[in-house]
This record gives structure tokens, C-alpha cells and sequence, in this order.
């Protein structure tokens, strides 16, 4: 369910002062926050925001398609890795072999 109109979007106070003193800097500043919940707003565009994904700051560039959505979409908090199964062992194994076999010709070129 989304929020009120009539309250607005949620953006974080201390996250908000803390652009507007980034915008001011003519620095490249990062700016930390925990606050995945707040929503992105069109002052916070051209900022670079380090969100928090429960282990640590992944940097997020602030481009105006961003605007409406909330900085937690932008910082995955799962790291996928690989499907299972024997069909996906048995074709890793196969590269891995391809891998071997063109390194060896490789040396059988090379002399």
C-alpha cells in the first residue's frame, strides 16, 4: 500500500540536510545512509549515495529516472551466486575441461 497523498513522500531529515550540504560542496562527496526507506526526490540528483544493504555501503549515482523510487530498490541486500543442480555442476566441469585442454595447446604452440 502506498503512502498518503496528503503526507507526502518520506524522505529522511538528517539524509536531506545532508544533500543539501553536498550540493552546496563542489566536492564529489558520497553521502552515508541507512535510510532505505526514503524516497528519492529531485534535489537528490547529481548525489551519490552509499545505501546501506545490511553489510555495507554500495555507492548509488542519483539520475532522474531514479526519482520516485526508494533508495533500498538500488542496494540488493541478497548476493545471488549460481542455480544448483547436477545439470549446472556437469556443465561448469565441462568449461573448466575446455579451459585445461586450450591452455595446453596453448603451450604446444608456443614451442
Amino acid at each position: 500500500m502506498s503512502r498518503s497523498l496528503k503526507k507526502g513522500p518520506y524522505i529522511d531529515e538528517k539524509l536531506q540536510k545532508k544533500i543539501i550540504e553536498a550540493k552546496k560542496s563542489s566536492k564529489n562527496v558520497v553521502v552515508k545512509t541507512w535510510s532505505r526507506s526514503s524516497v528519492i526526490a529531485p534535489e537528490m540528483v547529481g548525489v551519490t549515495i552509499a545505501v546501506h544493504n545490511g553489510k555495507e555501503h554500495i555507492p548509488v549515482f542519483i539520475i532522474e529516472d531514479m526519482i520516485g523510487h526508494k533508495l533500498g530498490e538500488f542496494s540488493q541486500t541478497r548476493k545471488f551466486r549460481v542455480h544448483g543442480g547436477r545439470m549446472a555442476k556437469d556443465e561448469e566441469m565441462a568449461i573448466k575441461i575446455g579451459e585445461k585442454k586450450d591452455e595446453s595447446t596453448d603451450k604446444e604452440n608456443e614451442d
